[in-house]
């Protein structure tokens, strides 16, 4: 029920924000996604307060005033093909719609400008696979919940439905979210830009809980639960829809399996409680890390292998290059330099292009390797899913990289060449007491193991500290494994995870 006082603070500090900041004047005015999401939050605000259909003046004419910024600057907006857009759009709809139903003159102009981009952005940025225009889990988060909350707004106003392509798009984006996010933790791959974007921050969940957005957007463009029970209403993914009051869904999802979105560049392999991500450049939009043939590991909801983040925006080229190139993420660098020219803070150029992309294809119950391995690698507990692609960049250089996964180890292969003077693999290993001896590293608590071996003599490999941001503005350190090669050839990675007592053959 929450404390009797409540709405009369919520008043005191609504009132005390439109005194000090007068419309269009001064920073929190200047930009149209800002002024979008503070529509959206003050309408989510009258929807739990039962207040939409009867808002107060002040509130019609603070909504009225917000929609008069966004809407003359919506095609910069749309421009950037990314979530302004779509958050622009949707606060116009919302507003636009809230204002047309109390009789304001230009509500109706304003909702079906908002409802013509969303329609629009749907079908843009949002591929037929569900893959979304920037390239990151957290911002694709954003993307859904902005949908999810137009969606939930034209049903409790009652206005005429989306398209079927709408539908369709919003359905693939959240099986995409679904299948990225663990279900036992509820945390993904720190895949893209992760500045912290969090729209509806319904209950307690952690910031890296991404189950409560896919459990909404399951329920709105799926009429499924991605998780629990219908009866289990308490559990954190369902606390955006108990606050909304949408009722569960009683018929479940399909969990996600192992699924390739070669539209965007991603293939998932699962096997167990194992889940392998490939990162591979499919670029239509622009990138914003330098992250292709990256490779993340998940096992039973914990990150093995994992991607530095993004950490800040503002920390100053060499920082913020750090995590966003290459060398914040589980590939190969080439001398010293990014994978793709980096033309500003948020611009890639000489964009790279996918070659040889091996579907997502089953090899049988064992993993071989080749003839750079002195023994043979075996898993005795099911078949293997294997996929693979390459790319060649701007200045000659090669990268093929092929994955394994079985149910207890991963094994990846890469063959380089093209490369001036030297090749460099990482591996950014979760924190814990690894110890480097001869070609492998353990994790002396566990009893993981991972073993690097070459084709050719390796120059350097060590064990050196790199960093991580899981959380925006946090960083912390992370062991990296890195092996160095000064000629083209082939790289030989194996990472076992099963039990304690598990050895090489």
């Amino acid at each position: 029920m929450g404390e009797p006082e409540g709405l009369e603070r919520l008043n005191t500090w609504l009132a005390e924000w439109v005194h000090n900041n007068p419309p269009y004047l001064g920073p929190n005015w200047k930009c149209g996604q800002e002024a979008s999401i503070r529509v959206m939050h003050l309408a989510v605000a009258a929807l739990l307060l039962d207040q939409h259909r009867r808002p107060m003046p002040a509130l019609r004419t603070l909504i009225g005033a917000h929609l008069r910024r966004i809407a003359p600057t919506i095609q910069y907006a749309i421009a950037q093909d990314n979530n302004h857009g779509t958050s622009e759009a949707a606060a116009l709809f919302i507003g636009g719609s809230w204002l047309a139903t109390l009789g304001g003159r230009d509500g109706q102009r304003w909702a079906a400008l908002g409802r013509r981009w969303l329609e629009n952005r749907s079908a843009r940025l949002i591929e037929v696979d569900g893959s979304f225009s920037q390239y990151s889990v957290n911002y694709h988060r954003l993307l859904l919940d902005t949908y999810s909350l137009v969606e939930h707004w034209r049903r409790c106003l009652e206005l005429p439905a989306f398209s079927p392509r709408l539908h369709g798009r919003l359905a693939a984006a959240t099986r995409w979210l679904q299948a990225m996010t663990q279900p036992e933790t509820g945390d993904a791959p720190v895949l893209g830009a992760n500045d912290g974007a969090w729209l509806l921050p319904f209950g307690d969940s952690d910031y890296r809980d991404y189950r409560p957005a896919v459990q909404l957007a399951m329920a709105l463009f799926l009429d499924r639960r991605a998780y629990g029970d219908a009866a289990d209403g308490g559990a954190s993914w369902n606390r955006p829809l108990r606050w909304l009051g949408i009722p569960v869904p009683t018929r479940p999802a399909e969990p996600p399996g192992a699924v390739q979105f070669d539209a965007g560049g991603y293939s998932l392999l699962r096997r167990g409680p194992a889940c392998a991500l490939l990162r591979y450049p499919r670029f239509r939009f622009r990138p914003s890390q330098a992250d292709a043939l990256h490779v993340d590991l998940w096992v039973a909801g914990i990150n093995h292998l994992r991607d530095a983040g993004s950490y800040s925006y503002n920390a100053g080229d060499a920082v913020s290059g750090y995590f966003s190139g290459t060398a914040g993420h589980n590939t190969i660098q080439f001398d010293d330099r990014d994978q793709m020219s980096r033309l500003s803070r948020f611009l890639f150029g000489d964009w790279l292009r996918a070659e040889a992309v091996l579907p997502l294809t089953e090899v049988g119950d064992e993993v071989k390797a080749e003839a750079a391995v002195e023994a043979e690698a075996k898993t005795e507990t099911g078949r293997t899913l294997t996929t693979a692609a390459a790319y060649t960049d701007a200045q000659g250089a090669r990268h093929r990289r092929q994955v394994w996964l079985a149910t207890d180890r991963l094994r990846v292969e890469d063959e380089v060449s093209g490369f001036a003077s030297k090749a460099v693999l990482r591996w950014r290993l979760a924190p814990g007491d690894w110890r480097l001896a001869g070609d492998t590293v353990r994790r002396s608590d566990t009893g993981n193991a991972l073993r690097v071996t070459a084709s050719v003599p390796i120059a350097r490999m060590e064990l050196v500290q790199g960093w991580e941001s899981r959380y925006y503005l946090q960083r912390t350190a992370v062991p990296v494994l890195e092996v160095e090669i000064t000629q083209p050839g082939r790289l030989v990675s194996d990472y076992v995870f099963g039990p304690t007592d598990t050895e090489y053959p």
